[in-house]
């Protein structure tokens, strides 16, 4: 259902600013999005991947591979390190709780690959999800050091 939630925001978006771009972002050791956009084709991770991002350990299906292809301009990956900080990053500047899959999307906007793809993008929306944190397991927390450019 949450495709289809995705689909009809991204319709919304373009019909009311076609200039608009679209990204998606995933960890790297998790890029079954990245490389079935690269491959024009769906490409499954070959097994779980493991990252702290839980929400997208799971490999793009049948429904939303259809959506990446034709609506996504562009994948992002992000690394374990940067997905820590950006989560980071939310929870004490912003001051909300978010998950780290959450975290994945605000790292791919502060990576240098976005930087360098989209320089000229001044608006920017990341869609923030999640609360089901249990702060008692995350022992990276005191780890999270900003990635080294």
């Amino acid at each position: 259902m949450l495709w289809f939630v995705v689909r009809c925001l991204i319709f919304l978006f373009q019909a009311l600013k076609p200039s608009v771009k679209v990204y998606a972002a995933e960890p790297l050791n998790a890029d079954d999005c990245y490389k079935s956009k690269l491959r024009g084709e769906l490409t499954p991770n070959p097994y779980p991947p493991e990252n702290i991002a839980d929400g997208v350990k799971s490999s793009i299906g049948l429904n939303t591979w259809p959506i990446i292809r034709d609506l996504v301009d562009d994948v992002f990956t992000v690394t374990e390190d940067e997905i820590k900080y950006a989560t980071q990053l939310v929870w004490e500047r912003m001051k909300l709780l978010i998950e780290p899959t959450a975290g994945v999307g605000v790292a791919a906007v502060l990576s240098r690959n976005f930087e360098a793809v989209a320089p000229e993008v001044k608006n920017i929306c990341i869609v923030l999800s999640g609360g089901n944190v249990d702060l008692t397991s995350l022992s990276w927390v005191k780890q999270a050091e900003r990635p080294a450019p």
